[in-house]
This record gives structure tokens, C-alpha cells and sequence, in this order.
């Protein structure tokens, strides 16, 4: 089993991350209530917007304190998978 794994961030992130998931309730419900398509696909791109930014902090992150600067070829592997994800 691995230790954990936790960075300073990673609080604001859960934050961020629950109040996507609010949001995406929201969403949910605006479809079950029939509420205009224009309406749902604004709240849906603030929901994409959330976890894209809440991605690329965590992104960040493991990268500015997980990758040593004399990197493996491991590391140096991980971060270009990283940045695919970006």
C-alpha cells in the first residue's frame, strides 16, 4: 500500500472539486426540470471549466514537487503523459 500522497493544494482543490459537484447537481436537475438547453449548457461549461482549472492546479503541483530536477527517465516519461493531459 502506498503512503499517502498529499500536497498543500490539495484542500482548495477538494473545495473547488465539491463545489463542481454541486454544480453538476445542478445541472441534473435543470434537465429533469426541462429548463432551456442554453441555460444547462452554460452551467455545464462552468462545471468543465471548474475541473479543468481544479486538473491543471493539481497538474502543476505534482509536477513543481514530485519530478526532482535530475529527473529519471520515469519522471521525464510521467511528465510528458502529464502534459498530454493539460
Amino acid at each position: 500500500m502506498e503512503h499517502p500522497h498529499k500536497h498543500r493544494t490539495h484542500p482548495k482543490l477538494i473545495t473547488r472539486l465539491k463545489r463542481a459537484e454541486g454544480h453538476l447537481r445542478h445541472v441534473i436537475e435543470m434537465l429533469e426540470d426541462g429548463k432551456p438547453c442554453s441555460d444547462i449548457a452554460v452551467q455545464m461549461q462552468a462545471v468543465e471549466k471548474a475541473v479543468g482549472n481544479a486538473k491543471r492546479v493539481l497538474i502543476h503541483d505534482h509536477i513543481d514537487h514530485c519530478i526532482g530536477t535530475e529527473s529519471s527517465e520515469a519522471e521525464l516519461a510521467e511528465l510528458r503523459a502529464l502534459a498530454k493531459l493539460l
